[in-house]
């Protein structure tokens, strides 16, 4: 075990992409999207579409960081040289050589699933390439921060809509699309709630050159913004699972987590330090949880 926490690659995903906190997530996510999509055609999840939704989304997520490290890559030597890339952990072409290798397992699980799904990776591509180079306008867009995070959040409609597919695709299902939305617009909101989470910091935590929204926007709009993400989401979670008539885990879970959250969000409004900064990124993954838990997954067994 000693000798796995001094490989560096163990070192390097747990101070970039920290796998155990994002399987939880992923595996939440990529079996609602599934079990959501199998409720609305009536049929049973398939363990191939579970599995090709989840590994694809994995990699999606993995396949992000590996961009944001290129594109970011002057940035961190200049201002965060404790980085792995910057002080020389990890080569650049040591990830891009394992971003490939990503590609070609995505290309292949959406083959062995269905053809039909390769168009959709392809979409997602290049979305993931427009973000690498940041639509080409990456000036324009850093000065106009809302704009910016929503331009790079678009990303999970696409993912959402290809992990519903996953299930629907296979059996030829494409009239039920315009049924996702309402389980994507949830969705979206969630990525919002994580991404706010992660950047609302306390004031002896900011980093020159580093912008996070509690720097940006001051803690009482960011304490808003993310309360009021996971409320919006919570009303699409029950408009997206009264469509399946299965809405009583969305109407029990839900508001009790939102209560806790929000409660834990106003400590941090009065009281910014590290330990209820750290609170904040940790529940936004909680209720991202139990929001996918609530959309696609208890729904599975209540009927």
């Amino acid at each position: 075990m000693g000798k796995i926490k001094e490989n560096r690659w163990y070192i390097y995903q747990k101070e970039r992409f920290p796998i155990l906190m994002y399987i939880p997530m992923i595996a939440a996510f990529s079996t609602s999207a599934v079990g959501y999509a199998s409720i609305l055609r009536g049929g049973k999840v398939s363990a191939l579409s579970l599995i090709t939704s989840f590994i694809t989304s994995f990699t999606v997520f993995a396949l992000l960081r590996i961009a944001d490290e290129h594109k970011d890559f002057e940035e961190d030597s200049k201002y965060r040289p404790y980085r792995p890339v910057p002080r020389g952990l990890v080569k650049l072409s040591e990830l891009r050589n394992i971003g490939i290798a990503l590609l070609i397992v995505q290309v292949i699980f959406a083959l062995v699933l269905d053809y039909t799904l390769v168009p959709l990776l392809f979409i997602a591509w290049l979305y993931l390439v427009m973000m690498r180079k940041e639509f080409f306008c990456g000036e324009w867009l850093r000065k106009r921060h809302v704009t910016y995070m929503l331009s790079h959040m678009l990303i999970m409609p696409i993912l959402d809509f290809y992990a519903t597919a996953c299930d629907f695709a296979p059996k030829g299902r494409w009239d039920l699309a315009p049924y996702v939305l309402w389980f994507i617009s949830s969705s979206f909101l969630d990525g919002i709630v994580i991404e706010v989470g992660r950047k609302m910091r306390a004031p002896e935590d900011e980093e020159e050159g580093v912008e996070t929204y509690s720097l940006i926007w001051g803690r009482k709009v960011c304490t808003m913004v993310w309360c009021g993400c996971m409320a919006l989401s919570m009303v699409f979670t029950f408009i997206a699972t009264n469509q399946i008539g299965r809405a009583k885990p969305a109407y029990i879970l839900l508001p009790i987590v939102l209560v806790f959250n929000t409660v834990s969000c106003i400590k941090y409004a009065k009281n910014p330090t590290t330990e209820n900064s750290k609170k904040i990124e940790t529940l936004s993954g909680v209720w991202s949880i139990c929001d996918y838990t609530a959309l696609g997954i208890l729904p599975l067994f209540i009927y």
